[in-house]
């Protein structure tokens, strides 16, 4: 059970970027959020890439867990993407503290009495970048 809570913590908590083959860098925060990023504590990583106010997000290593995620939205320092994980569908919420320092929680999670949901429910995630995009 702990580790479901882990995993949702992170992928409720994690589908914060992905890539476009646009091309195009610029980006919709004051800072540059594309590269590497790991949920503190764990191995759980993703790379994020950044199109204009399109967040993408690839999973590098999801411990196991299969889920999938929408292309999300950027608005200032705040992420927002679509995840779906073993029957649950959320949104994921990511908040920016700098370049190098995220929070991530669940802003919704459904159907709200799946035990996935209620484990998740006022959790976040610390997600750190650990190196930039080439």
């Amino acid at each position: 059970m702990l580790h479901s809570k882990t995993f949702l913590s992170m992928v409720l908590l994690s589908y914060i970027y992905s890539a476009t083959a646009s091309g195009q860098t610029q980006n919709n925060s004051v800072y540059d959020l594309n590269g590497e990023w790991v949920a503190e504590g764990t191995i759980f990583r993703v790379r994020l890439e950044i199109d204009g106010s399109r967040v993408i997000v690839h999973q590098l290593e999801s411990m196991g867990f299969d889920w999938t995620n929408e292309i999300g939205q950027l608005e200032a320092n705040i992420a927002t993407i679509s995840v779906e994980y073993a029957g649950v569908k959320g949104i994921i919420e990511a908040e920016f503290f700098d370049e190098t320092t995220a929070s991530v929680s669940a802003a919704s999670c459904i159907p709200d009495f799946m035990v996935i949901c209620l484990l998740a429910k006022d959790q976040k995630a610390i997600f750190k970048k650990i190196s930039s995009a080439n």
